[in-house]
């Protein structure tokens, strides 16, 4: 199979890791990178040895032959570089969350419905090794009937510090980490139809909500709880690992620190830890979140090659953005949101 050749939009503190997980693959090379700041694109150019670089998508889009572009770029320019590839016939990979609003997210989608470009969200969270084994104990029926979960995402990480723009966010925690849990449910449990969000903001150099906490009633009756917090010290404070409990008819299972997973039934306990693999150009503490990108664009690399159907196209990742939205508006009026 011949190999895929793609962009690069964006040289900020994402894109490198991005980079680095495609370098992992077989089947696609980066051969251009764009970035208004042509130092930094420059910069990021030398460190993945990409041979062209752009300081405007319009003029790389005209003079590169591509198969595939990958947006890691702040989201409000997200749509007009959608559209831009949209405009060349040419397939799009988008960092999360897809949009600034729901109604950009359902033009994005309905644009390259429209124009049959293949358009896909890079959601790699679900990709976790821990969560994709949580996903498998689930699946074996060995629970039974599942009657409720629970997702904790609650730390006290200094992510500011990496991302000060993140400060700025009028809409923080659901934006940000919550596409992220909010599709780890859907994944997990399918969809919701109805929710109930409680905001607060307890850093006061903020400007957008840094605790969140959602209550769901999924289609098939499970009721699912999600806390998100960049404002937690407790005992489970351990970025970025994401906590997981669920109840069954027949027997419970729980994600813990330290990517321990128990499964508690009739016939006693049993404990296994999943960890990440471990790649050199990741950073220590982001190496459960750097592993989960090369798993996330392996699965969408396959479907731009024409095999099995990528889990986060746009479409899908409209679902969960749906929900995202749904929480805000539930937080500011205070009241339960129907949406099915």
């Amino acid at each position: 199979m011949s190999e895929l050749r793609f962009a690069v939009f964006g040289s900020g503190f994402w894109s490198r890791f991005q980079l680095g997980g495609w370098s992992e693959l077989d089947g696609a090379r980066c051969v251009a990178i764009c970035d208004p700041d042509m130092a930094k694109a420059k910069a990021m150019a030398n460190a993945f040895s990409i041979p062209a670089v752009y300081d405007d998508a319009q003029d790389l889009l005209s003079h590169e032959t591509l198969d595939f572009v990958d947006i890691v770029t702040d989201v409000d320019s997200h749509g007009p570089l959608v559209n831009k590839a949209a405009d060349h016939g040419i397939a799009v990979i988008c960092q999360k969350p897809m949009g600034p609003t729901l109604e950009i997210a359902e033009a994005m989608v309905q644009r390259c419905l429209r124009d049959r470009v293949p358009f896909f969200v890079h959601e790699n969270w679900r990709w976790q090794a821990p969560l994709r084994a949580i996903k498998a104990v689930i699946d074996s029926g060995r629970l039974g009937n599942i009657v409720r979960g629970r997702i904790d995402y609650a730390n006290s990480f200094p992510v500011f510090d990496n991302q000060p723009f993140l400060k700025q966010l009028d809409r923080f925690i659901l934006t940000d980490i919550g596409t992220h849990i909010l599709d780890v449910a859907r994944f997990l449990w399918g969809e919701a139809s109805e929710l109930f969000c409680l905001t607060r903001r307890i850093r006061t150099d903020i400007r957008g909500e840094d605790v969140a906490t959602v209550m769901m009633r999924m289609t098939d009756g499970v009721t699912v709880t999600c806390n998100m917090s960049y404002a937690s010290k407790w005992e489970f404070d351990r970025f970025p690992e994401t906590m997981v409990a669920i109840e069954g008819t027949l027997g419970g299972v729980s994600l813990g620190p330290d990517f321990t997973i128990k499964v508690v039934t009739d016939e006693g306990t049993e404990v296994n830890r999943v960890a990440p693999q471990r790649y050199p150009w990741s950073e220590p503490a982001y190496a459960l979140i750097h592993s989960s990108i090369v798993q996330c664009n392996q699965n969408l690399l396959t479907a731009l090659q024409g095999g099995a159907t990528a889990e986060t196209t746009a479409e899908d990742n409209l679902e969960t953005l749906k929900l995202v939205f749904a929480c805000y508006e539930s937080a500011a009026k205070g009241q339960s949101v129907r949406l099915r």
